[in-house]
């Protein structure tokens, strides 16, 4: 309990720490009044008085990504991989160009591109893992070690191969800075460990997860890490091959992408060794009566049609991330983490959940209004024009934890500003009033 209430109760003392600290994030505060980013976003651009605070639920869309799609089906508009006619040609080569784009994103060499699969979201990419690989490799005995901070998607999953399978689910439990300690990743990761699953960011702490340090400890014990990077790639740079990752997955849609696309990529060997997880058109090379024969890697794992437009636009929402750079994106939204802890502390009414060091949470503020229920605080921030999460946020397991039921979340994207930050402290204040008198 005492650690529990370290995490929750954390930020209590940082009202002490000067505007010099926020300074030192990298922007000066001032420097987040001004915004260059808004107009890129037509939602943001077009409602003015709105403070989108939900990033990490979803991410709003650049001009630029709109215009992607549409211009798929104005000029593109044909069934990949399907047609030997040109316009089907050239939607071919535009999803096998987002493919490379993609695999550079993640640090990866063009040649890797084979080995980045297309599909829904993150959460069908780690049900692909978990059903084809896990369902693959695992055994009575055996054991999938996963990190209490989990998002659902990465959590039932694996207590569902589990089941099928006879194998153990072990967590790894958060300390009071909310990481993983090195004790705890030696007591929990050993000989019966086949697979490590962990996200790279908490979508309710922030904080990001040592991934390289479970991969060694992982691949110590001849286990395979697979890394949740939902919300991870769309504030920081991924270098796959410094993260030692087997599986890395994340959203489009919290990329500043579309809807329905996300991204698998796995080691090659891996990937080919594994059955479909779906099946139907396109994955297969030849059928017969009573068989089939797969496709190779990636179209073994893309069953069907594709959003072919999706895929497009993703391509442009990564040639937009890296427009800003990964460095001006994390500098800015440093500055407006401190910002935003720093002003929430000031309301003695608020407390924050997670570490007390603002570097520590990427782009993640949870809280809670004493005595007020979440949903009450979102609903009426909501008529203040203030959109944030309010509830379990998919992972329940992390809550009960750390002993409560469900938070309130403000999610900060670089498209955000001090004005943003300011309407949810007046926000928040108005609630508080209207409970109180």
């Amino acid at each position: 309990m005492a650690e529990q209430q370290r995490i929750l109760h954390g930020v209590d003392m940082l009202t002490e720490r000067g505007r010099a600290e926020w300074d030192a994030a990298g922007i000066k505060v001032s420097a987040l009044v001004d915004n260059p980013f808004k107009r890129d976003f037509p939602l943001l651009a077009t409602n003015a008085n709105l403070a989108f605070l939900d990033s990490a639920a979803t991410a709003q869309r650049p001009q630029s990504v709109i215009d992607a799609q549409k211009r798929f089906y104005e000029t593109l508009n044909a069934n990949a991989l399907r047609g030997l006619y040109r316009l089907s040609v050239e939607a071919t080569e535009a999803i096998g160009a987002a493919r490379a784009h993609t695999a550079r994103f993640l640090g990866l060499s063009d040649a890797d591109a084979r080995d980045i699969v297309f599909c829904r979201n993150a959460s069908e990419a780690l049900n692909i893992v978990a059903s084809s690989f896990g369902g693959m490799v695992l055994g009575p005995g055996d054991e999938v070690c996963i990190t209490i901070m989990e998002h659902h998607s990465n959590m039932i999953p694996w207590q569902q191969v589990c089941r099928h399978t006879g194998a153990q689910l072990v967590y790894l439990y958060v300390d009071e800075s909310g990481a993983i300690g090195e004790d705890e990743i030696r007591a929990k990761i050993g000989p019966r460990t086949k697979i490590v699953s962990a996200t790279h960011v908490s979508n309710i702490l922030g904080t990001a997860t040592d991934v390289a340090a479970l991969a060694k400890a992982a691949h110590e014990v001849n286990a395979v890490m697979v890394v949740d990077g939902a919300q991870s790639a769309p504030h920081m740079p991924i270098d796959l091959p410094a993260l030692d990752a087997d599986f890395y997955t994340f959203s489009a849609h919290k990329a500043f992408g579309p809807f329905g696309i996300g991204v698998l990529w796995g080691r090659h060997e891996l990937l080919d060794a594994m059955p479909p997880f779906l099946t139907g058109g396109e994955m297969i090379s030849s059928v017969t009566e009573q068989d089939a024969m797969w496709s190779p890697v990636p179209e073994k794992f893309e069953a069907g049609t594709q959003d072919a437009a999706g895929i497009y636009a993703l391509d442009a929402a990564l040639d937009y991330i890296e427009s800003v750079g990964f460095e001006a994106i994390q500098m800015r939204e440093s500055a407006l983490v401190h910002t935003c802890m720093h002003r929430l502390s000031e309301l003695d009414f608020v407390r924050i959940i997670g570490p007390a060091d603002p570097a520590a949470h990427h782009g993640v503020v949870s809280f809670n209004v004493c005595g007020i229920h979440p949903h009450d605080v979102a609903s009426i921030l909501d008529m203040d024009g203030v959109a944030i999460r309010a509830g379990h946020h998919c992972a329940q397991p992390l809550l009960a934890h750390l002993g409560i039921e469900s938070c309130c979340r403000a999610s900060l994207a670089f498209y955000n500003d001090s004005a943003d930050i300011d309407k949810l402290v007046s926000g928040l204040k108005h609630v508080w009033e209207m409970f109180h008198g």
